[in-house]
């Protein structure tokens, strides 16, 4: 009977046991269920959002722009074929783009229109060339850009400020700076490399007052043209601004607004020994015969020319715009730096040697390509295209539309 009875309740713990069993098989298997369900869930969300953020960003950063893939030639002027292309970068301007586009070429000398216009080829950008003799403007490709409202000027500010610097006797060109540690620096290398913290502290020690002074001095915040259409002023600051204070303005122009026009005026000024010409754009040949060079002031820093001379110099032989070299010695100045949504090439410069002197300015707007010293290398083209037909040597002769057919000069409109 006691066997029966042990039997008996040993079979319940068993089935007893066993349902707990499977009861806890139940519910282990359904909670991961649940969790590969929550886990699939998550990583398909994941995978979406990943997705999602892909998209927005190569929406953001990826831009179709276009460069020539052949040329033609038409009455001496290349007809650019263009091919879409993906660049990254969040620059929203093209930096390939037919840039004589709507240009009026009346007036300009024709010989150095074709030379800016085969040195700049497929980018998007505008060349300025001006006689810093008398303030002509010799051939303005890309004129919308040109005459716009200008754009950051970059390190080309680092002119304005070792000038104003050295009018205030605040540095010699062999007084050395000290940059950090041990480490300084003295105007003529600081000028070739281009060091940022070389001009910041420069425009700290000089204040944001003086610093600005001499900047409208040279032509800053004001048309360098006389009476040419559509030209704008640009913009200098009335404070130091917030991103940086002096330092960042004197170092990499921020807060300004330059022309290409200005910064072609002021190297003309250098050029020509301390005159501030009024740019002037003849529209015709009968303007350009009876052409009268004004002038807008005298800026008195003779003295200072060999002082900052050798920095300009050493750009081009050793420096930032080493691209630009060519066999005639050639003082400049790059400027590399993101304006908004665009990336930005500046260089500004004039030949040293010879009776016919030019500057050339080159502005690029666009995505990474667009850096100074590509710029440098165009303005080096600008001056071997002219070299080549013994341009700077030469007694001038007016270029006419008859010489232009026959020779095939690039007068593209």
């Amino acid at each position: 009977m006691c066997d029966r009875r042990f039997s008996f309740l040993f079979l319940r713990v068993v089935s007893i046991l066993l349902a707990l069993l499977v009861f806890s098989g139940d519910m282990f298997g359904a909670a991961s269920s649940r969790k590969r369900r929550r886990h699939r869930g998550k990583h398909r969300v994941t995978t979406a959002r990943r997705a999602a953020i892909a998209r927005s960003s190569t929406a953001n950063r990826t831009r179709v722009l276009k460069r020539p893939v052949s040329y033609t030639t038409r009455f001496g002027a290349p007809a650019r074929k263009f091919a879409p292309i993906i660049q990254g970068g969040p620059w929203t301007a093209p930096t390939f783009a037919d840039s004589t586009q709507g240009d009026n070429v009346d007036g300009e000398d024709l010989q150095v229109r074709r030379a800016a216009v085969e040195a700049l080829g497929p980018y998007n950008g505008s060349v300025v060339v001006v006689d810093p003799s008398n303030g002509r403007i010799l051939s303005m490709v890309n004129q919308r850009l040109a005459l716009g409202s200008g754009f950051q000027p970059c390190s080309t500010i680092k002119i304005s400020v070792a000038l104003a610097a050295l009018m205030e006797g605040a540095v010699e060109s062999q007084t050395r700076v000290r940059l950090y540690g041990r480490s300084t620096m003295a105007l003529t290398e600081a000028l070739a490399r281009s060091n940022n913290l070389y001009f910041a502290k420069l425009g700290s020690q000089l204040g944001f007052e003086k610093v600005k002074y001499y900047a409208n001095l040279f032509g800053y915040g004001e048309k360098a043209g006389l009476n040419i259409a559509d030209e704008q002023p640009g913009n200098f600051p009335a404070e130091p601004p917030r991103n940086g204070g002096v330092g960042m303005l004197s170092s990499f122009g921020e807060g300004i607004r330059q022309t290409p026009l200005q910064l072609a005026a002021l190297m003309s000024a250098l050029a020509n020994g301390g005159t501030l010409y009024y740019l002037q754009y003849p529209r015709s040949r009968a303007e350009v015969e009876n052409f009268v060079p004004k002038v807008k002031r005298q800026l008195h820093f003779q003295e200072f020319l060999p002082e900052i001379k050798p920095g300009m110099l050493g750009a081009v032989e050793f420096g930032t715009a080493r691209r630009a070299q060519q066999e005639l010695p050639i003082a400049g100045k790059t400027g590399t730096c993101t304006d908004s949504k665009t990336h930005l090439g500046w260089f500004g410069s004039y030949n040293d040697v010879g009776p016919n002197k030019l500057v050339v300015v080159v502005l690029l707007t666009g995505g990474r390509p667009a850096i100074g010293p590509l710029a440098a290398g165009i303005a080096g083209s600008v001056y071997k295209n002219l070299s080549q037909v013994n341009y700077f040597m030469a007694t001038r002769t007016p270029v006419t539309p008859a010489s232009l057919v026959s020779t095939q000069i690039c007068c593209r409109r």
